[in-house]
């Protein structure tokens, strides 16, 4: 007798899944290509751009397949939104059923690209290299559990050459209403937009790059949002019990306000006992660990002076030992009561976004999309999303150790000669 056909348990899990976002494609033609497009990028296999994941998914068939799939991902206007909130829907109360919801963290990620054409490209600071480069970035705010994370807003940078530009603007079919904005700018949108979706709330958590900008703090203050935000070491402060006095006249001499300190200052000032040493997660050898100061402060930006001052907040400073000097800086709204050790913790939850991303990347094909275009880009991007949405459903049923993450389906066999484009044994063709 040959081997049973009958879909395993996984496989049930996920085609219920995809039943139920593949309603978001918006018309019933694209349902199928959405599923299968999901199921390309689970299945194992050097590339994960149109052509290649048509090979694994239908050899006899792959230029239907090819068209199919490209159709969805560059041409059809499907809502990003609708299905990402589809993906939300799905699995934020499987993982908030296990643990609170700890987080939305902020970052952004970057893709090294060659050429000028791809959307959004520029010569910029790419995180991927650590340096200036060619690249595309991108910005994202994920939910993230004590264990779990996942991606709910997604959305490319624009460089100003790139929004200014309409002919390339209108080559890649960059939407009208989309202009030039800072990483910060994106990102608040992207807030605003879950608070009105009425995501459950927590404190937001960004890097500095994201919480030296004043209006991004004010901005989350406004929303009645917490936050835990890294800040850069020139970020000026006063100690809690200084500020400036507002402007106004009076009789008397005027004693003159104290001067701001920056971060980096106020740090080398502590002495020896206000520094502790904190552990905040397991690595993989053994518990990280650092030593921390925290203490009550009131922002300055640089000096300006206010009608009032500003509410009083924490800043939080990593010292390693043997460092030189302090490596990071952190501003909180988190109420006055809160440990050392819950600050520290949510500060480096930081770390759950850098394994979504590498995930994505490596495994589900996230940088892999070959074409150039708006819609494509956030496309590809969305369904990569949606399939990493599947694997934290997956792994939710079992314990971290189980090692679960790659789907039990097989790929239909590849013929032999078959190279897809992309795949550094390609064969040049005419």
């Amino acid at each position: 007798m040959g081997a049973s056909t009958a879909p395993g348990p996984q496989q049930k899990r996920l085609a219920a899944y995809m039943d139920g976002l593949a309603k978001a494609a918006g018309h019933a033609d694209r349902e199928q290509p959405l599923k299968a497009y999901c199921a390309g990028l689970l299945l194992p296999g050097e590339r994960k751009s149109v052509e290649p994941m048509a090979a694994r998914l239908a050899p006899d068939n792959v230029r239907r397949t090819h068209q199919s799939l490209h159709h969805l991902v560059a041409t059809a206007p499907w809502s990003d939104e609708a299905l990402l909130g589809k993906v939300r829907e799905s699995v934020l109360p499987r993982i908030t059923r296990q643990a609170a919801l700890a987080a939305w963290i902020v970052d952004d990620t970057s893709f090294v690209k060659k050429g000028r054409h791809s959307v959004g490209v520029a010569r910029q600071y790419c995180g991927a290299v650590g340096k200036q480069e060619n690249c595309q970035v991108a910005v994202s705010v994920s939910l993230a559990t004590g264990e779990a994370s996942l991606p709910i807003a997604w959305r490319l940078y624009l460089p100003e050459s790139w929004a200014k530009d309409g002919s390339r603007r209108e080559e890649a079919g960059v939407p009208a209403e989309i202009g030039f904005q800072t990483k910060p700018q994106i990102a608040l949108a992207q807030i605003r937009q879950a608070v009105e979706n009425g995501v459950p709330a927590a404190p937001i958590v960004a890097d500095s790059a994201y919480g030296t900008d004043t209006e991004f703090r004010d901005e989350l203050t406004r929303l009645g949002r917490l936050y835990l935000v890294g800040v850069r070491e020139t970020t000026t402060v006063w100690w809690a019990g200084e500020a400036p006095q507002p402007r106004g006249g009076g009789r008397g001499r005027r004693e003159r306000p104290p001067r701001p300190l920056t971060v980096q200052e106020l740090a080398l000032s502590l002495p020896p006992q206000a520094w502790k040493s904190v552990a905040w997660r397991e690595g993989t050898r053994g518990k990280l660990r650092s030593r921390f100061a925290v203490l009550r402060v009131r922002a300055a930006h640089g000096g300006k002076r206010r009608s009032q001052a500003r509410p009083e907040e924490w800043l939080l400073i990593e010292w390693p030992k043997g460092a030189a000097e302090p490596t990071h800086y952190w501003l909180s709204t988190l109420p006055a009561k809160t440990g050392l050790k819950a600050l520290v913790k949510l500060a480096k939850h930081r770390w759950v976004i850098e394994r979504d991303y590498e995930e994505l990347k490596q495994e589900l094909g996230l940088g892999h999309y070959e074409g150039r275009g708006w819609r494509g880009f956030h496309h590809h991007a969305t369904l990569c999303i949606a399939a990493y949405g599947f694997l934290v459903l997956e792994r939710s049923l079992f314990s971290p150790s189980a090692g679960v993450g790659r789907l039990e389906l097989c790929a239909a066999r590849i013929p032999a000669e078959y190279q897809p484009r992309g795949s550094p044994r390609a064969l040049r063709t005419a």
